[in-house]
């Protein structure tokens, strides 16, 4: 086993236990609903208080160049430590508590020196001929790792707090695995981040169209993936199927974003978010008629949802540091992560209006449309015109 793909598989196999944190909230709501009366709009904040600490948490590793003053192994495992015991919080709290919001934020915290310093770490080891694959592979790592705790709740007649608990387990073997990788040969430090560069994201042509796509790709996904689960429970109506079917929704997005990254290096990245995006988009608009319908047509109409929403994901990113300045790569990628994960909060509260107004057959999931059909115009300009990558 050659160092490379033992570093890459350890980088991965973190990544998927670690990351496990990002919806076991979301996983556990509908038990805890069940537990005991729940707060107006908690179930949305057990999703949305993460990705505000994930935001924050963004903003402040660059601020203080995390990744790039200490090592990134052990930055990982510790972020995995915090957010073990961040998730665990949840056990010690009753159902409805404000303090779970805040623990959900917490969470988030952590999972900002997860997910985005553990791409570094596999970005060390990726050559030009297989750069895609490696970052579809770290993306497959986030997607099924985030639909883990919905696979523990399918097992059924389990308590809310057991799928909390097996998050919180997970990221304390993904702390244990992150420390055994070594560092690439194209390991190297990013510019600190400076709030003044900022705006050379918008200022250049490609990285600017690649961001708007990115907004328009993460309007969707995030929501998407918050919210399928209750619209599968509520329409084949059995939540031990639901759960197993919310899992392989998630878990084919492991599947698009590594088949998406061999298919972008072939016939290029901003061409193949173009063709994610609109399957995508149709789907979202498909939800509701098939909502109610054969089991068999809702479920795989959100095999081929989850594959397509995050296939493009890490496409986006990898558009973003081709046309960044030179040196600022580093820099770029973090506004455009933190304005993507910061759009993410809108669109998962938006859903329950939508679903209360709609309902889940009268189309409440066609909002999410607009996001990765925007996404497409920002993109086809970009094939059309393309600058000179940097």
């Amino acid at each position: 086993m050659t160092a490379k793909f033992r570093s890459l598989a350890l980088v991965t196999l973190a990544q998927l236990l670690a990351l496990s944190l990002w919806f076991s909230g979301t996983a556990a709501g509908p038990a805890m609903a069940r537990d005991a009366p729940l707060p107006p709009g908690f179930l949305a904040w057990l999703t949305g208080g993460v990705q505000a600490g994930f935001v924050l948490g963004t903003l402040a590793s660059a601020a203080l160049a995390l990744p790039d003053r200490l090592d990134p192994r052990r930055l990982v495992a510790a972020a995995c430590l915090l957010g073990a015991a961040a998730n665990a919080a949840l056990l010690l709290l009753p159902p409805g508590d404000p303090w779970m919001i805040a623990a959900r934020g917490a969470t988030g915290l952590a999972l900002a020196c997860i997910y985005p310093v553990g791409m570094k770490l596999a970005a060390g080891w990726a050559g030009p001929r297989d750069a895609g694959l490696v970052v579809g592979l770290l993306v497959g790592g986030l997607t099924l790792g985030s639909g883990a705790p919905h696979l523990v709740n399918a097992l059924g007649g389990l308590d809310w707090r057991l799928t909390v608990g097996a998050a919180s387990l997970g990221a304390l073997l993904g702390a244990v695995l992150i420390l055994g990788v070594r560092l690439g040969p194209r390991h190297a430090k990013a510019p600190p981040f400076r709030p003044g560069l900022a705006l050379e994201l918008f200022r250049g042509r490609g990285t600017r169209l690649a961001t708007l796509g990115y907004l328009g790709h993460m309007w969707e996904l995030y929501a998407m993936w918050a919210w399928i689960g209750a619209y599968l429970a509520a329409s084949l109506g059995a939540p031990r199927a639901a759960g197993v079917a919310t899992f392989a929704v998630l878990a084919a997005g492991s599947f698009g974003c590594i088949a998406g990254g061999l298919v972008a290096d072939r016939i290029g990245r901003p061409e193949f978010t173009i063709w994610a995006m609109g399957v995508s988009a149709a789907c979202c608009l498909l939800a509701g008629p098939a909502f109610g319908g054969p089991t068999w047509l809702v479920v795989a109409l959100g095999l081929v949802w989850g594959a397509a929403a995050v296939a493009d994901s890490a496409q986006f990113s990898a558009t973003v540091a081709e046309y960044a300045p030179p040196g600022l790569a580093g820099t770029m990628l973090t506004v455009q992560t933190s304005l993507g994960f910061a759009l993410t909060l809108p669109a998962i509260h938006l859903m329950p209006a939508m679903e209360a107004w709609l309902g889940w057959g009268g189309g409440a999931f066609a909002v999410l449309a607009a996001g990765p059909l925007l996404g497409c115009v920002a993109m086809a300009r970009l094939v059309r015109r393309r600058p000179a990558r940097a």
